[in-house]
């Protein structure tokens, strides 16, 4: 057994209850709005000590062997610190502050080791393997073999001081990955620079709007204020015409959190950037794995990570990364020649570099489609595009969205709760509640993501039944001048994705907490939900419901859609290379694949030299420090993994061509154009996918779907890459 998980007390003589200290408050929606630094420490030590005992009584001798029994100890006990560990760990993603954080740090090492030793723990280990299946639901053996997995996975059969290594290996990384994070966050913060108007030639009215109220905000007059949040960077790149100001951004933003880093003109520019470098954790990162790995049996880190994962194998995802590189590799040089020759031609940039190519594309775009994002920004507020969401969601599985309320930890953010409408006079039945952040702003973590904040769950201490709870967080940019805020279209699509992993946690029908929405979900088959909803943006007669020009009211214009659709596979070529280089060396890094440098650790920039050199079209400068920015493989849940986005595409697109087919068949019975919004294949996903979440593998939800295994040919079609004259065959993941 690993040492207590407690640090040194600190808590007073009498224990805080709910009344005092609103993290212990487990009855109801956490208290966002009242939970303080100084709340933490005390809460989390005595939900652990909480924890132990219950683990202490279950493992006990005599305790049955009864999955009631466990669950009714146990997992309501964890659970309660689940739920309160979320909570500090969402605030800490969402409103950072050096309280919080400090706060967050101290506990990270004893719940670490916690959650730690409940996994390894040979008598509960023991526990589970003595339960009976044959006395067990369907949901409760699929949770059951599962559980048995991860004892595997975390320990449980390690012993003496192989065991006290692996406990050590899990609170270093979970250390190491919340520094990674805190580092790429402070680097992105810290960096600004106060540019003239005349810098800014060809930038948007709202950008430069924007960025005029930051600079005024910080005290500088006829200045702007620039960030590398991607709110502010992607648009400078994308519009602004002076060259050295879009290479000074280049730079800074890949260089982040790196040894080249640059704190631009911050206020506290004499504090030098160095303290930000997440080149050493990466490297400790990657040995601590392999040695988990080792002391696992297995041979790297890779092969550790795929065990619950849909794919068998390290080598079967490298062979579908490098055909999909080859399905893609002549469309991305097509893509390079069409950029340099639009370059060379009509914007005298015979020779491009890093820092230009975002600007050409989005030239070439506006001249070879008559439009561009700025031009279709006025039609997606936020509140209508929200609209149109909800009510595609209402129409296609059935349910109901509206607005609740709940404490939360910023005033931009919303609370909502979906129901299911009931017959006649019958009061609806609440599915789930949801909060959404969808604003960039400072102290908060960059990108999108979703997360579960309580599971759906039959509760075993007879409380009833506990319906799952959701965040969403976006980082949009928020209104100027009185204004909504206004979405680019790839804003829109990435607020569809988000809410497609919501919905896999809230409309899932599982009441077994551990396989219930997407607890228990192979990690490659997760995104399917996700990607399916960004096609939805794609569709005529859902983008005219979700938009209305800011000014007039007017709904986006057919025209200017069919030109959007024109152009929806616009680099589509280049686009797939990046996420098949990005996949690449996360997995070749992870299974042994990366030179060594002289002490022996991976030399992992030049591992990436050499995916590049055998995937990319187009490379970037030997300074670009991707790594060091990569949070979803040096501090999420993506390592080894981050191929998952492309195998759970091939599902995602396979399961929207359901609905492609529902439509043409409407189209071939009613001699008019069909609509991909029908009703009945969206009850069918709901009720084979959504509803089921992890209760059976994801193979089996997608085959009661579709009635077969995924096929590649609808991405590729998706994506314009489907030319058979151009490219090779390559197999659907679930038959490679």
């Amino acid at each position: 057994m690993p040492a207590s998980p407690c640090t040194t007390p600190t808590t007073p003589t009498t224990a805080p209850d709910a009344a005092t200290n609103p993290l212990l408050d487990g009855s109801a929606l956490p208290r966002f709005d009242a939970i303080r630094p100084e709340h933490v420490q005390p809460a989390i030590e005595q939900l652990l000590q909480q924890a132990q005992a219950a683990l202490e009584q279950v493992t006990a001798p005599g305790f049955v062997a009864d999955w009631q029994g466990i669950a009714a100890v146990l997992d309501v006990a964890t659970e309660r610190l689940g739920r309160a560990w979320s909570a500090v760990s969402h605030l800490n993603a969402v409103a950072d502050t050096p309280e919080l954080r400090a706060a967050y740090n101290a506990m990270l090492a004893p719940v670490t080791a916690f959650w730690t030793g409940l996994g390894s723990d040979e008598r509960l280990y023991a526990l589970y393997k003595a339960l009976d299946p044959a006395r067990l639901t369907p949901e409760q053996a699929q949770a059951r073999q599962h559980a048995l997995r991860d004892f595997v996975l975390g320990g449980a059969e390690l012993q003496g001081a192989d065991k006290a290594r692996f406990a050590a290996i899990q609170e270093q990384l979970a250390e190491l990955q919340q520094k990674f994070s805190e580092n790429l966050l402070d680097a992105t913060d810290t960096w600004q620079y106060l540019a003239s108007a005349e810098e800014l030639d060809g930038v948007p009215p709202d950008v430069l709007a924007a960025t005029r109220a930051a600079a005024e905000a910080a005290g500088h007059t006829e200045r702007h204020l620039l960030t590398l949040k991607l709110p502010c960077y992607l648009p400078l790149m994308q519009f602004a015409r002076q060259r050295e100001l879009r290479q000074r951004l280049y730079r800074a933003y890949a260089t982040r959190a790196s040894e080249l880093g640059d704190s631009g003109e911050a206020p506290d520019a004499a504090a030098h950037p160095a303290r930000f470098d997440n080149s050493a954790l990466i490297s400790q990162i990657l040995a601590l794995r392999h040695e988990e790995a080792q002391l696992l049996g297995y041979p790297h880190y890779a092969a550790v990570s795929l065990a619950p994962k849909m794919a068998d194998s390290a080598e079967q995802v490298i062979a579908f990364l490098r055909q999909l590189a080859a399905r893609a590799r002549p469309w991305g040089q097509r893509d390079l020649a069409d950029l340099r020759a639009f370059a060379a031609e009509q914007l005298d940039l015979p020779d491009p570099q890093a820092w230009d190519w975002t600007y050409i594309g989005e030239q070439l775009r506006q001249a070879r489609y008559a439009y561009s994002e700025q031009e279709v920004k006025p039609y997606f507020t936020a509140p209508k595009v929200l609209e149109g969401l909800f009510g595609l969601i209402e129409t296609l599985f059935e349910v109901r969205i509206l607005p609740d309320r709940a404490p939360t930890w910023h005033p931009g953010v919303q609370f909502f709760r979906i129901e299911r409408p009931a017959a006649a006079s019958a009061a609806p039945t609440l599915i789930g509640q949801f909060y959404l952040d969808p604003g960039a702003r400072s102290g908060k973590r960059g990108g999108a993501w979703m997360d579960d904040a309580r599971a759906r769950w039959r509760r075993p201490d007879g409380t009833g039944l506990q319906t799952p709870l959701a965040h969403l967080v976006c980082n949009f940019a928020e209104g100027v001048n009185g204004q909504p805020p206004l979405l680019t279209h790839d804003d829109a699509i990435t607020l569809f994705h988000e809410f497609g992993h919501g919905l896999h946690h809230l409309l899932t029908q599982v009441e077994e907490r551990d396989v219930a929405g997407i607890s228990g979900v192979e990690w490659d088959a997760v995104e399917l939900p996700s990607q399916f909803m960004e096609n939805f943006c794609w569709e005529w007669e859902v983008l005219r419901h979700l938009s209305a020009h800011v000014d007039t009211g007017a709904a986006l214009p057919r025209e200017l859609f069919d030109k959007m659709l024109a152009a929806k596979n616009f680099q589509s070529g280049l686009q797939t290379l990046r996420q098949v280089e990005f996949a690449l060396f996360d997995l070749l890094l992870h299974s042994g694949g990366a030179p060594k440098n002289a002490d022996g650790s991976d030399d992992y920039m030049a591992l990436l030299a050499q995916v590049r050199a055998e995937v990319a079209v187009l490379e970037p400068p030997p300074y670009h420090r991707m790594p060091h920015s990569f949070s979803h493989v040096f501090a999420g849940g993506y390592a080894a993994g981050y191929y998952s986005y492309k195998w759970a595409e091939v599902l995602s697109a396979d399961a929207y061509a359901a609905f492609e087919e529902a439509a043409a068949s409407q189209n071939g019975q009613h001699g008019q154009s069909g609509n991909v919004l029908d009703r009945a294949t969206g009850r069918r996903l709901r009720q084979t996918i959504l509803e089921v979440g992890g209760s059976r593998p994801a193979l089996e939800s997608f085959k009661a779907f579709r009635g077969r295994e995924p096929r590649l040919d609808a991405l590729l079609r998706h994506q314009g890459m489907a030319d058979a004259d151009a490219l090779t065959d390559t197999a659907a993941p679930a038959s490679a």
